[in-house]
């Protein structure tokens, strides 16, 4: 198995948090969006994961190696891809040529879920989808009266289907699904100037593939700030029994801490409330404080604050405020 994952974006309505670091690997509770994405998609898979391919911008190499550090660290290799121009879904995909092969796996980076299912690998391909209230606001699938998957209907102003694409598929032939891509290269086949997967998955469909849906419990937006503090609480919530979030090596004095809460070595907590739903990075500072479900980062300083739904970067200062924030790195606020 392989796994693709295009993450070329600029991630505009993630700024200014995006400015300094690209928007999957700011951390959720403790960790890159990017690397949640990857680990729980290894355990769906419920087989060997040999390679994890990033589809990136010009993110520098330092960018580059964390991403490679991701993929060892579940025993797989790790490979870089370029796309040096915003020209579609299925261009992007297209940039790791290389690694469509056998079976595999296309994720985009800006989501999360629970899964609640094991991928049964032996299927033609699987879209992963989830049951929304308001369908007109995604895409959709269509199915025939069997089950599989007919075609695809992108936000439909009439009822179409309450199953909405996650931006998640699996693929049994990845050879066949770069010829897929390739074809709307060669022949031109875009919207607006973009080249859409779902026009591939649609030839595949008209070729006689089977495609059958996997319906999430749940789905997990990091698309700005509010969707981003809101997945890092239920992360927390569903992580809580399965990871040790609280590390040993922080300092607390006269404080309370209030479950479930992600607080990363060297952490420092004087005086001040903490949680319910706040992930703190290593080395951070927080005294005199109340802080509710928020992200803050790495080596940033906070002095008699009160917030909650709130993003703080990393190298921050924070002094005597109490509202609502989301700033990013290297900034300060003195009140």
């Amino acid at each position: 198995m392989n796994i693709v994952i295009p993450m070329a974006g600029m991630g505009k309505r993630m700024r200014p948090h995006t400015l300094t670091i690209p928007k999957p690997l700011i951390p959720i509770a403790g960790k890159p969006i990017v690397e949640r994405l990857c680990e729980d998609i290894v355990e769906v898979c419920e087989e060997k994961v040999d390679e994890i391919s990033f589809i990136i911008g010009d993110f520098g190499k330092e960018v580059e190696q964390m991403l490679i550090d991701i993929a060892h660290r579940l025993n797989a290799r790790g490979k870089i891809y370029y796309q040096e121009e915003p020209l579609g879904t299925a261009h992007a995909i297209l940039c790791a040529k290389e690694s469509l092969k056998g079976k595999v796996t296309v994720a985009f980076a800006d989501t999360l879920f629970d899964a609640g299912f094991k991928l049964n690998t032996q299927r033609d391909g699987i879209i992963w989808t989830h049951k929304v209230k308001d369908p007109s606001a995604f895409g959709v699938v269509k199915k025939n009266s069997n089950g599989t998957i007919a075609g695809f209907v992108e936000k439909p102003k009439e009822f179409v289907s309450n199953e909405a694409i996650i931006g998640i598929y699996y693929f049994l032939d990845g050879e066949n699904l770069r010829n897929e891509l390739q074809y709307l290269i060669d022949n031109n086949i875009n919207k607006q100037g973009e080249y859409q997967l779902t026009d591939a998955l649609q030839n595949m469909l008209d070729k006689g593939l089977e495609f059958i849906t996997n319906d999430v419990r749940e789905w997990l937006d990091c698309g700005n700030k509010n969707a981003t503090v809101n997945t890092n609480q239920r992360i927390l919530e569903l992580k809580k029994d399965k990871e040790t979030l609280v590390s040993k090596e922080i300092t607390t004095t006269n404080s309370k801490i209030i479950s479930p809460c992600y607080i990363a070595n060297g952490a420092q907590i004087i005086n001040s409330e903490i949680g319910p739903y706040v992930s703190i990075g290593e080395n951070t500072i927080i005294t005199s404080s109340h802080i509710a479900n928020a992200i803050i980062q790495n080596n940033s300083s906070l002095l008699d604050v009160k917030t909650s739904n709130s993003m703080i970067g990393s190298n921050t200062i924070i002094e005597g405020t109490t509202q609502e924030l989301s700033i990013g790195d290297y900034s300060e606020i003195k009140q």
